[in-house]
């Protein structure tokens, strides 16, 4: 995108608060989806990193544990930085970190290699994420829950893709052949710069009328307060229950009902194209309907099939998964929209928060449900976490906030 292509979308603005910026919204989703793609394949080359460094379930814990931390500890700080001092390029200086991480991977010969490397991969996620989702918001005019799911969605693909990718190269060529997927990030670099060029010209006109558009909630501090605790304690339900499936489906149905490592994938794989599709219905339905209603609906609603999956046989397993899929991933946007509207003007901020906290509650829900497994079993582990959507229980403390007609 060309500066003065940057500055005619800038000047179409004008027109009102009204107008979303699709083409935006579009090349961040994309850049999500290149992103996640890489940051896909660290789960996905779990059995085959097992096998080449003898790694114990809390070996592979600790794996997403470093991955998990580099891409949440600094994300709250990036975002706040970036609110005070916009970096429109740093999008593209992430991705650096991440193409670095991924070259390092596919050659290092040691386990410590392997946390050096998924940290520097990590690193990139956190700078990524936060600005991304701030670049959506700008973009978003009025349709903030949709442009949130656009976003989204992309980072859900990027996910579902990943392992299919190992499944079908990594796995037939070696762990070497991760070093081919250079070619993503360098792609996504040149994306990401072109929207850096347009968060440049656009930054300080866009942030005038989304404040602007902003509807006060004239909620009390404590209030405020009290409802973003609770809804950290809903991502790390939705999270800590996901790092269950993320990290160790594929060796849940390999040790249940004696499928290859292939096989798995294509399990592994219907549940990540289910988040997306989930993802993507959650955000707009929360623009039309209210945000809250989606978070109960999603995290609440998941219940019934999580306490179901640990006793369901294969094709029973399928099925569930793609449900609580679908169910569980519709509530992200709509937990951070509302955030993002109980802490008006601190969209980096907030973003970085939540971001940082999933990505953080991930990778200790993966660290502690390895040590688990390693103590129990893997199918005592889905026991244990399918009580966990049952926290969804706390939405009903959270207020109901005005917003936009779409």
């Amino acid at each position: 995108m060309k500066r003065n292509e940057a500055k005619g979308m800038v000047i179409s603005m004008d027109r009102g608060v009204q107008q979303t910026v699709f083409p935006i919204l579009f090349a961040i989703s994309f850049s999500h989806l290149l992103n996640d793609t890489i940051q896909s394949i660290i789960p996905a080359i779990y059995p085959q990193l097992r096998d080449t460094f003898s790694l114990s379930f809390v070996q592979i814990g600790l794996i997403t544990l470093t991955f998990q931390l580099a891409a949440s500890l600094l994300q709250p700080l990036v975002g706040l930085y970036t609110d005070k001092k916009p970096q429109p390029f740093s999008l593209a200086t992430g991705m650096t970190f991440t193409l670095t991480g991924l070259v390092l991977l596919a050659n290092v010969g040691s386990f410590h290699g392997v946390l050096l490397s998924v940290g520097l991969i990590g690193i990139g996620s956190s700078v990524f994420h936060p600005e991304a989702s701030k670049v959506a918001y700008m973009a978003a005019g009025p349709r903030r829950g949709l442009a949130q799911s656009i976003f989204q969605v992309g980072g859900n693909a990027g996910s579902a893709i990943g392992p299919l990718l190992a499944a079908f190269i990594i796995l037939p060529y070696g762990r070497h052949s991760i070093s081919w997927f250079s070619i993503i990030a360098l792609l996504a670099i040149f994306v990401l710069w072109r929207v850096g060029l347009w968060y440049s010209a656009s930054y300080l006109h866009i942030s005038k009328k989304t404040s602007g558009a902003t509807i006060p909630h004239h909620l009390s501090k404590a209030k405020v307060h009290g409802s973003i605790v609770i809804l950290l304690l809903l991502i790390f339900s939705k999270y800590f229950y996901m790092a269950g499936i993320s990290s160790y489906f594929t060796f849940y149905v390999i040790d249940k009902f004696g499928v290859g490592i292939q096989q798995s994938q294509l399990y592994l794989f219907v549940f990540l194209v289910a988040v997306a599709a989930g993802t993507l219905a959650g955000g707009p339905i929360g623009d039309r309907i209210g945000r809250k209603y989606v978070i109960w609906g999603s995290i609440l609603g998941v219940a019934p099939f999580s306490l179901v999956l640990p006793y369901a046989n294969l094709f029973w397993t399928g099925i569930l998964i793609f449900i609580i899929g679908v169910i569980l991933a519709s509530a992200f946007s709509a937990i951070l929209v509302y955030a993002q509207e109980l802490l008006p003007g601190k969209v980096g901020m907030v973003s970085g928060l939540f971001f940082g906290f999933a990505f953080g509650m991930g990778g200790i829900g993966s660290a502690l449900l390895g040590k688990l497994a390693d103590i129990t079993s893997i199918e005592y582990v889905y026991k244990v976490c399918s009580f966990l959507p049952l926290i969804g229980l706390l939405t009903g403390f959270l207020p109901n906030l005005k917003q936009q007609k779409v």
